[in-house]
């Protein structure tokens, strides 16, 4: 599964969302809205107006949400060898 934040500078929920994912073990891409038009454009088209926005392959949410990171699937996450 993919997981992408979509964030900026200086944000204290992106800070804590890719703390929360990197605990979990989830692989991530991050694009900074702030340097990315097509990025800000996609976000705001789905209607978020604040960072971070996490988008995963069947659904997507804005803020620093503990229990969505909880429930993306063990697939996404790094498996230790």
């Amino acid at each position: 599964m993919a997981v992408t934040v979509y964030s900026k500078p200086s944000c204290v929920q992106c800070t804590a969302t890719y703390r929360a994912l990197d605990n979990k073990g989830v692989i991530y891409d991050v694009i900074d809205v702030t340097q990315d038009e097509k990025a800000y454009a996609f976000i705001t088209g789905l209607g978020y107006k604040q960072a971070p926005v996490i988008v995963t392959d069947d659904d997507h949410w804005s803020g620093f949400n503990p229990m969505k990171i909880g429930a993306i699937p063990a697939e996404s996450a790094l498996v230790a060898a």
